[in-house]
């Protein structure tokens, strides 16, 4: 019998990899992960994590606003971008280090460098001349931010990374792109001051979200600020003495400080050495998985962004999970994709779960029912804002089960957390309404709608 370093090598220490090394190292495993940068991944280093520090730092402008409304008064407020990277750095240094820890704790063997594989069974560190046997391998290495790189001009762009780590907050900024990042950091230079103009080449930001979400939300961005340009995308970008110029197709110029390009992110597989251990990648470019995340050689697996399945940190976790289950303690397991809530933390953030309603149109098999409110909330009676909350309950007509709920609004990701559980336990329209409201709250909404929406209204 062959006889190997590790049980279990896993290139990428972020959330899914971490918690597939952990529990397999705890099941008494011989257990090694590689990380090229720091340990903790995309999450906790350079997204989900950092970027929401950067959203509740920008939310502050828009809270002493309302405060102002309440009798509050405030002289000379300001922020320091300087102040607040440092706290954000400190923090994020400390969130991986706790996780370096935790591995250190359950055993598992940290290498800090980039691994790349020479074959089904073998690992190369580059420039560490050192190589390492596994019986079985898991890829996790996530995703990287894409841009245009024919586009004239974009060396001068930055991504959501450099975002993270500018040396100065700049007085105007672009950003291209209309999915969650590029919404959500639109919000974040929005409250901090920055002069934001958010250019998209689709008709509405949020593709693949509700048709009602995406209308909401690009109004009320608008709101705060933001100047949204829809159908339209960059030709060029120059620099000049004063900015960067942003040529666009249809025929505007913008300048602007800063350029940042969030039209996506793509599976992390470039110089891995994929195709020597006979690993395929779908058409799209992610590593190619059947439901138990196994790839195309059969001693190696893959979870997380890197398979393109559903790009969310919870969802690696769990496929994480699914993977020692089914590898290591012959309890096959794959992850239920259905009805898994997410939130965009755009200001204001939206939170959703389930079908939205052109899904359901297509997927029910009899009618779809439709129950939409929009409504100031109360913080706002006093301050004179014409901002509205959007709650939408999206109802298959045959079953009465309600397969979506979209929100947008203050609070939506804590609220679609609890309403996903509903949703994903097939909850009927009736049992929603027998649950009493809790008064007075925007949530209480979501058990008291009762007229349903016209089809002819319907924007789904």
């Amino acid at each position: 019998m062959t006889q190997y370093d590790y049980d279990l090598f896993v290139i990428g220490a972020g959330s899914g990899g971490v918690r597939a090394a952990r529990l397999t190292a705890l099941g008494g495993k011989k257990v090694a992960i590689a990380e090229e940068y720091r340990v903790g991944g995309t999450c906790v280093v350079r997204g989900c994590v950092p970027k929401k520090f950067m959203v509740m730092a920008s939310e502050v402008s828009h809270a002493l606003e309302i405060a102002e409304g309440y009798g509050w008064s405030f002289d000379n407020a300001k922020f320091d971008w300087p102040t607040f990277l440092q706290a954000k750095d400190v923090e994020i240094a400390r969130l991986s280090g706790i996780y370096a820890a935790n591995l250190g704790k359950a055993g598992v063997d940290l290498v800090h460098g980039r691994a790349v594989l020479k074959d089904a069974h073998t690992v190369e560190i580059l420039g560490k001349n050192q190589t390492i046997t596994a019986e079985k391998i898991l890829i996790a290495t996530g995703g990287r931010p894409w841009k245009p790189e024919n586009l004239p001009g974009v060396e001068h762009a930055i991504t959501s990374e450099e975002a993270f780590h500018l040396p100065e907050l700049p007085k105007r900024i672009l950003i291209a792109g209309g999915g969650y990042i590029a919404v959500e950091f639109a919000g974040i230079f929005a409250g901090l001051g920055v002069e934001t103009t958010l250019i998209y080449r689709g008709p509405n930001i949020l593709r693949g979200f509700d048709d009602d979400v995406r209308a909401h939300l690009a109004g009320e961005i608008e709101k705060r600020g933001i100047k949204v340009i829809l159908g339209c995308q960059h030709a060029s970008i120059e620099k000049t003495e004063t900015g960067l110029v942003n040529h666009l197709e249809n025929g505007m110029t913008i300048e602007t400080d800063a350029v940042m390009f969030a039209t996506g992110r793509i599976p992390y597989v470039k110089d891995l050495g994929l195709e020597t251990a006979g690993v395929e990648l779908t058409e799209a470019g992610a590593i190619k998985v059947d439901q138990y995340s196994r790839t195309t050689t059969d001693n190696i697996w893959a979870i997380g962004d890197v398979t393109d399945r559903m790009n969310l940190t919870p969802v690696a976790i769990r496929e994480g999970v699914a993977f020692h289950e089914t590898v290591f303690r012959d309890n096959p397991q794959s992850f239920d994709y259905d009805a898994v809530a997410t939130a965009v933390f755009s200001q204001p953030p939206v939170g959703v779960v389930g079908l939205t309603e052109a899904e359901a149109r297509r997927s029910c098999p009899g009618e779809v029912d439709v129950y939409v409110t929009r409504f100031r909330p109360m913080k706002y009676a006093f301050t004179g804002s014409d901002e509205r909350v959007l709650m939408k309950l999206v109802v298959d007509a045959t079953s009465q089960k309600v397969v979506g709920v979209h929100i947008v609004g203050p609070d939506s990701p804590e609220m679609i957390q609890l309403a996903a559980v509903a949703v994903k336990a097939g909850l009927t329209k009736a049992q929603w309404d027998a649950t009493c409201a809790v008064h007075p709250t925007m949530a209480e909404e979501l058990v008291t709608l009762k007229e349903k929406q016209s089809p002819s209204m319907s924007a789904g």
